[in-house]
Formats: C-alpha cells, structure tokens, sequence
C-alpha cells in the first residue's frame, strides 16, 4: 500500500476518534440511522429483504445500521481501530453483518451480492483501479452498484489537491467527469445520478450503476490524471 494512502488511513481513524469525544455513542447512531433512511428515500432505492449486500469502506457506521433484514458483508481496513467505539463489532447485536477487517484491495468476494454499496469510500482507497474491478467482481449480472463520492467542483484546486495533501484523508482527487469515464472503464452503466450537497471545493454526488455484461474491464486509471 502507498504512503499517502497509509497516512490517510491513520488520520481517518484519529478523525474519528475525535469527532466522537464527548458524544454520546446511542444519540450519534440514531441520528446516523436516520441520516440512512433518508439517504434511501433521497436516492429512490429500496432494498428487498431477500437482497444480499455488500457495504464496501463501510467505516464505523455505516448503511449496514439499517439494513436489519438482509444479508450484510461489511468490510473496512480500519475495523480493529472503532471496535472500542461501537457495542455491535463486539456484542452480537448485528447477527446479519459479517465483518471483514481487509482493504477493498485484497477481498475476494464468497459470493456475488445483490446490492454493493461503496458510499464515500472509492476515494480513500489505495488502488483505485484494483477497487473498480473487485466492485464489478462483486456485482451481480443484474445487480447494482451504489456509488457517492465528493467530487472537485474546480479543474484548478483538483489539480492543486493532486498535487500537495490540500484533502489528507482522500488520496485520490478527481471530479466527477473523471469517475464518470473511470467508471465506463471498468464495465459499470450510470442509470442514475443526483447531486445530494455541494460546496466549494467539492460537491456530493451519488451514481446508481449496473455492470455492463458486454464490456470488457481495461485496468488503468492514467487516465484521470
């Protein structure tokens, strides 16, 4: 794994433990849980208990809180750091969550899921081409991928941010042309997009995409640069 991704990792994991000093854990999870919920409602996907999920970079919190019914993978290299945040890493309580303490980089999917969702995460990867390809692996025909990512608003600050660690937790700083084309690339069709927030610097866009059965995947990310 690269330097600039091993640092970003670190700081994502103090980032955590300072927002969450002095906050009261059940409160935080409730709101997040809400934030879910309304996540889904905003993107128009439900999600059929009898669909099986992956949550790749899920973090500590992730959409997996509210998805009580299905069948869960979740997977974050930083697991072992927010074990001693969360009571449900360690109590039982998600008895439909698998945990996996791995990079994206290095899983190899038991099975193809129903519904992947990479939410906020393909940015803090370390290989973002090796990532596409396991989240195509890991769709199934007729599946889909949910993707959100912050993407530049500004060609000059994204070349700047490529350039220097303007953004220390995300080691990857495109926009969202560039995950458009790099999602193309490696076999994914956008059936929708919206916008969710935007400011300055960046703006919080979620794509709903299906693998491409007749692309071929072409490893590479050059192309972005």
């Amino acid at each position: 794994m690269n330097l600039r991704w091993k640092i970003a990792q670190y700081f994502e994991a103090w980032w955590w433990r300072r927002y969450l000093r002095g906050k009261a854990v059940p409160d935080y999870l409730d709101w997040k849980r809400e934030y879910w919920v309304d996540f889904l409602q905003k993107i128009n996907l439900e999600v059929p208990p009898s669909a099986t999920v992956f949550d790749a970079g899920c973090g500590p919190a992730g959409i997996f809180l509210v998805l009580r019914k299905n069948e869960v993978t979740a997977l974050d290299p930083l697991l072992g750091k927010y074990r001693g945040l969360f009571p449900y890493f360690t109590d039982g309580s998600l008895r439909n969550v698998r945990f996996v303490e791995q990079p994206l980089e290095q899983f190899v999917a038991p099975q193809q899921f129903d519904l992947v969702f990479c939410l906020n995460a393909i940015n803090h990867v370390a290989d973002l081409g090796v990532c596409l390809q396991k989240l195509r692996e890991a769709t199934r025909p007729g599946g889909k991928l949910i993707l959100s990512v912050d993407a530049h608003n500004h060609l000059v600050f994204k070349r700047l941010f490529q350039l220097l660690p303007g953004d220390i937790l995300h080691p990857h700083q495109f926009d969202l042309a560039d995950y458009k084309r790099l999602l193309a690339q490696y076999g994914f069709q956008i059936q929708h997009e919206i916008r969710l927030k935007k400011e300055f610097f960046f703006s919080y866009h979620v794509l709903t995409l299906k693998p491409d059965n007749n692309k071929t995947c072409e490893l590479g990310v050059e192309m972005c640069r």
